[in-house]
């Protein structure tokens, strides 16, 4: 089993590393195959998809990491093959799942592994479930909340501030040593 984690990593930070260790538990494996993003086709990103691959390096330090120069899911999951892949993502992410391009074709080539947190509102997730044609591909996993998103740690950096308890120390370090999302 491969178990696929994606994102922009934007920067990676604490939610991320969260999701991930939850995902390693719950599935039972060791190590992740970490995707970031060369170009994601859903968001902008801030930094180069070098630097960003470093960061997330720094993140997960266990895992596997590397590029993903794929826009879309579905164009990762027919251009490679993983051995019975799990993907993971978290519950905002499958709130929108029906907008992602052939949802229930990237439902044929993977699972899906879905974070979810306490107080989540669980008829969002139902809704999308109830439209897709192999909801049994879908899981889903209990993580402990954590509000911290990549916006809010790319503004603290612009203005210079700490980043404890937003990301891993590793990557705090990498940020404030290059001046990373620091404001001209």
């Amino acid at each position: 089993m491969t178990v696929l984690f994606g994102g922009a990593f934007d920067p990676p930070h604490l939610g991320h590393v969260a999701v991930a260790r939850a995902a390693k538990d719950e599935l039972g494996v060791p190590r992740l195959v970490v995707l970031v993003s060369e170009h994601p086709g859903h968001k902008d990103v801030h930094l180069p998809a070098e630097t960003r691959l470093e960061l997330a390096r720094a993140a997960f330090p266990d895992d596997d990491v590397r590029l993903d120069p794929y826009a879309r899911t579905i164009e990762l999951l027919r251009a490679e093959r993983f051995d019975d892949p799990f993907f993971v993502i978290g519950a905002d992410q499958f709130a929108g799942f029906l907008s992602w391009r052939e949802p229930n074709a990237v439902l044929e080539l993977t699972r899906l592994a879905v974070a979810t947190r306490p107080g989540f509102p669980r008829e969002r997730l139902d809704t999308v479930l109830e439209e897709l044609a192999h909801r049994e591909r879908v899981v889903f996993f209990e993580i402990a909340p954590n509000p911290t998103a990549s916006r809010e740690v790319r503004a603290r950096a612009a203005e210079g501030l700490p980043l404890d308890g937003l990301v891993p120390p590793e990557v705090a370090r990498l940020i404030r040593e290059r001046g990373l999302y620091r404001r001209d």
